[in-house]
């Protein structure tokens, strides 16, 4: 997640949480928004511990920061966010296969939470609509 516009940007799904869907989301985000120098924050996972984590950052030119120990607050916005996916999309809903339960969440973020779902926290806009007027406002067009 874009913790500026409130954007997903790359997410993952596997039946494990294995170093695989770590950099699987990652990719996805790298490959979307072609980092320099970005933060990415993570929880105290095993993912994220690792030698191997931060030289997969230093070479995607990412600067891990990690959550403190107890404090439920450094992951707050992803937390809302999975709260957000599970009673708008997910509640009640039991997929047949795992596949169906992919598809289905990629249809909520790309053409539900990215495009048009509404937040406080950006005036009220979806994620798109903040993003592109930040973009029009750097090139000079109100």
């Amino acid at each position: 997640m874009d913790l500026s516009s409130r954007k997903i940007v790359g997410w993952s799904a596997r039946p494990t949480i294995h170093r695989e869907l770590v950099l699987n989301a990652v990719l996805m985000a790298i490959r979307c928004r072609r980092p320099r120098g970005t933060l990415i924050h993570s929880d105290q996972g095993t993912q994220f511990g690792s030698d191997a984590w931060r030289r997969f950052c230093r070479t995607n030119h990412l600067e891990p920061s990690m959550s403190r120990k107890g404090n439920c607050w450094d992951n707050a916005v992803a937390e809302s966010f999975f709260s957000s996916l599970k009673k708008e999309r997910i509640k009640k809903h039991i997929y047949k296969t795992r596949e169906l339960a992919i598809a289905d969440i990629f249809d909520y973020i790309e053409s539900f939470y990215n495009p048009i779902r509404r937040h406080s926290h950006l005036g009220g806009i979806s994620p798109d609509q903040f993003e592109s007027a930040h973009k029009a406002r750097r090139r000079g067009v109100h």
